[in-house]
């Protein structure tokens, strides 16, 4: 019955993982052509490709992950190749998470519409605020290496003096434990400015909702379509994460406790979140939404 389970899984993430590097190199693709023939590249384009890279750096490392715990486990106890997993597993979580959290924050300063004077200054110097944000969010991104490097060299450390399996087991759970209070740690801040950026999505949609009754345009106003299409992309992100976030603790933890199926079960649903999400980026970007109609039309008159 596990190795049925197990194989059922392979079969899904496989699927899964082509998926997700076939929606997030379209991304790149398209945005890398445009990129050549205008010669220029917007903001928002500019995030999608970094967001998008990143997104195909996660899958790998999980799928990198999947096959090492069920097939190669010692590939976790031999320094260099724990600390190179663990590093471009936090360089790819880091920056597919915190650009997804920029995006909601550039919905939010282009379509939202509030006239306090500080919204109107941060919204009159757009580019400014993303590049902060991207900036102050590497400060965040270093001191999550240099914490996750400090558990890896204890982790290290104390394996090479006592490789008893008691000691292995217990120290590699305390490792387990440490990471997952990192991870956590360094995710609360994105996760809550892309939920405030949600709230007040919602609160400026209700807003001009309030200044249209008269007029009976409804949701054939362009800014309530914006307004909706924005939240959309915005709580979307919001519940796969959610669900990624927990499925990569549960399958932490299963893997401390050596629950094969129970791991290769959240890895299978956590990969749905870089893959999945991309997706709902392409069909809420117009040019991204024309250029998948195009090819998919194509492939269709082929067949």
């Amino acid at each position: 019955m596990e190795s049925t389970l197990q194989h059922i899984f392979n079969l899904i993430i496989i699927p899964e993982f082509m998926l997700g590097n076939f929606s997030n190199g379209f991304i790149v693709l398209i945005n890398c052509i445009d990129w050549v023939n205008k010669r220029k590249l917007s903001l928002v384009d500019q995030i999608l490709i970094i967001l998008a890279i990143s997104r195909i750096g996660l899958i790998w490392e999980i799928l990198v992950k999947w096959f090492a715990v069920l097939y190669y486990p010692a590939l976790f106890v031999a320094a260099t190749e724990l600390r190179l997993f663990i590093f471009a597993w936090v360089v790819a979580y880091h920056f597919s998470l915190w650009l997804a959290t920029i995006l909601s924050v550039f919905y939010l300063l282009k379509i939202a519409t509030f006239s306090s004077p500080t919204f109107l200054y941060l919204q009159w110097r757009v580019k400014k605020v993303i590049l902060t944000i991207l900036l102050g969010s590497l400060i965040f991104l270093i001191l999550n290496l240099i914490q996750m490097n400090t558990h890896v060299q204890d982790w290290i450390a104390g394996y090479e003096r006592n490789t008893t399996w008691n000691f292995k087991t217990s120290d590699f759970a305390t490792f387990i434990q440490l990471t997952l209070f990192t991870m956590t740690m360094f995710t609360v801040m994105p996760f809550t400015v892309a939920l405030i950026a949600f709230l007040l999505l919602i609160f400026s949609l209700w807003k001009h909702l309030q200044k249209m009754q008269l007029s009976f345009k409804g949701h054939r106003d362009p800014r309530t379509r914006a307004h909706i299409n924005a939240l959309k992309t915005v709580i979307l992100f919001l519940l796969l994460y959610a669900t990624f976030f927990l499925s990569f603790l549960i399958s932490w933890i299963a893997e401390t406790n050596q629950a094969k199926l129970v791991h290769a079960f959240c890895q299978t649903i956590g990969i749905i979140y870089p893959s999945i999400h991309s997706f709902v980026l392409i069909l809420g970007n117009s040019k991204l939404r024309q250029a998948c109609l195009w090819v998919a039309a194509k492939v269709w008159a082929i067949r």
